[in-house]
């Protein structure tokens, strides 16, 4: 279980670091389409994870472990995955915000542990108890009041295409999970040679469709060699190892409790806002936060070995 605790607390500060880039110029000029800013963050942050991969996997001499695996059924649905949870998973998280803004968004894609949950039952017969959808739900209602706190500012653009953008992302990141829990059981995929699979596969699928899409390549180049992309480059480092402990706990407890522990970075960005940035929150958001945390603990863990170690 700490394995999926670190990639949500890892996950909460390339959140805030990536937030802080994006504050940067050229990244806050006003005169940039929003769309195009937010797609060309994306694929930096990707393609920076894909490079920090590269290195990691080379200095391990698994490289070679990689090329095999992608010779086989299951690194094809990794890459599958990857197209889902990448480019179009967080297009359609774009165009959410783009349509129905930050907070709306943020409450109704907070569901795609839910949606993982449901087709992890349907695809593995993944099971989770009583108590641990209960704490799911609990830990998803916190997420949901938290975005639910941050919409004040929110603006309805399109509220159809705004939902259609949301719906994607559920189901990209939901799938995203399933689909390579299924290609880690293939003894020839292990997580970390999923994970630079995922990520390498992301970053060249932004780079063809998403930003040609967006028309962003133009913006992206002209930020590449500004200050806020070495700043990409420190939050793609713990994205990276956020992802590798994803993946990990993934393989380890199922994708069901995985992302049930991924979701707890939304309060992780909060306590890393307050340090990184002395963004204070205030009550009601520290109790959510406490919410988030034992609600995303308890929905992955299991309650009968709890039980036991509290009566030793």
């Amino acid at each position: 279980m700490r394995f999926g605790v670190f990639s949500g607390l890892l996950w909460g500060l390339d959140t805030v670091v990536l937030g802080i880039a994006l504050t940067m110029l050229p990244f806050s000029d006003p005169s940039q389409s929003a769309s195009a800013v937010a797609i060309a963050g994306a694929f930096l942050h990707d393609a920076l994870c894909a490079v920090w991969l590269l290195v990691y996997m080379g200095a391990r001499g698994r490289l070679s472990a990689t090329i095999k695996a992608l010779k086989t059924h299951s690194g094809l649905a990794v890459m599958a995955g990857a197209l889902l949870g990448g480019p179009i998973g967080m297009t359609g998280y774009l165009i959410a915000i783009n349509n129905i803004g930050a907070g709306y968004t943020a409450i109704i894609t907070a569901c795609y542990p839910a949606f993982g949950a449901a087709l992890s039952y349907v695809t593995f017969k993944e099971r989770m108890s009583k108590g641990q959808i209960c704490a799911l739900l609990v830990a998803l209602a916190g997420v949901m009041a938290v975005g639910f706190l941050s919409s004040g500012d929110s603006t309805l653009a399109n509220p159809v295409t705004g939902l259609i953008g949301s719906i994607l992302a559920v189901v990209g990141w939901g799938s995203e999970a399933v689909l390579c829990a299924w290609g880690m059981r293939d003894n020839a995929v292990s997580n970390d040679t999923a994970l630079q699979i995922r990520e390498t596969t992301s970053a060249i699928a932004y780079a063809l469709i998403a930003l040609p899409l967006f028309g962003a390549w133009k913006f992206t180049a002209h930020a590449i060699p500004h200050l806020p992309t070495a700043v990409i480059l420190l939050a793609a480092l713990a994205g990276t190892a956020s992802y590798l402990c994803y993946y990990k706990s993934i393989e380890v407890i199922g994708a069901a409790r995985a992302m049930a522990l991924n979701i707890s970075y939304s309060a992780w960005a909060i306590i890393f806002g307050f340090v990184l940035q002395d963004a204070k929150p205030n009550v009601a958001t520290i109790i959510l936060c406490l919410l988030i945390l034992v609600g995303t603990i308890l929905a992955a863990s299991d309650w009968n070995e709890l039980l036991r170690a509290g009566n030793r």
